[in-house]
């Protein structure tokens, strides 16, 4: 049976933050966590183009209860929650992102969203003229256990993580964001 890699440690909270679980994020991470923009963009541009998604998860599911909360769903509802792995230029995953997309968000013009494959969600996101973003909100995350993921194992058990609802023709999905400790960027993302 699959498990998330990747639990919440507690709530999600707005930034700015001065600390989180008595915790702040990395100086040179912040701006990642911060980053307005498309984050498989700038990753593409920090990996110089070698870059590639690998899916741990894709099916139909109800969502936790926090995500059923940002979503405003009801609580038998069901959405596609999609779990990937994001590579930049080195042989370690740099972020673990788990998209929640509700059943209603997937009908009529965004019904291609429902076979991705291994294209990354956020570039077909921000290439939609209609898309908002809610504010982006901070959490710290934490392995879990029951996961199994090879590729995970030599990483810190804790990660910082960000997540926000998109808003696609109207209809919302949520993405979360969590930059693994493999991820060291030399600069912030580009704007």
């Amino acid at each position: 049976m699959y498990h998330s890699p990747f639990e919440t440690i507690g709530d999600w909270h707005p930034q700015p933050l001065d600390s989180l679980h008595g915790h702040t994020p990395p100086e040179q991470l912040l701006p990642w966590l911060l980053h307005p923009g498309s984050l498989t963009a700038a990753l593409k541009h920090l990996s110089n183009g070698d870059f590639s998604v690998q899916i741990l998860s894709q099916g139909w599911q109800q969502p936790h209860l926090e995500e059923r909360r940002a979503l405003n769903l009801k609580e038998r509802t069901r959405a596609l929650v999609r779990e990937v792995l994001l590579y930049g230029s080195d042989e370690a995953p740099w972020v673990y992102a788990r998209s929640v997309l509700p059943e209603r968000t997937l009908a009529g013009k965004s019904r291609y969203l429902r076979n991705l494959d291994n294209r990354p969600l956020g570039e077909l996101l921000f290439s939609q003229p209609d898309i908002r973003r809610s504010p982006i909100v901070l959490n710290r995350l934490a392995r879990n256990p029951r996961s199994k993921q090879p590729e995970l194992d030599s990483l810190e058990p804790r990660a910082w993580g960000r997540r926000s609802t998109f808003w696609l023709h109207d209809k919302p999905l949520l993405v979360a964001e969590t930059f693994l400790s493999s991820f060291n960027p030399h600069k912030p993302p580009l704007t």
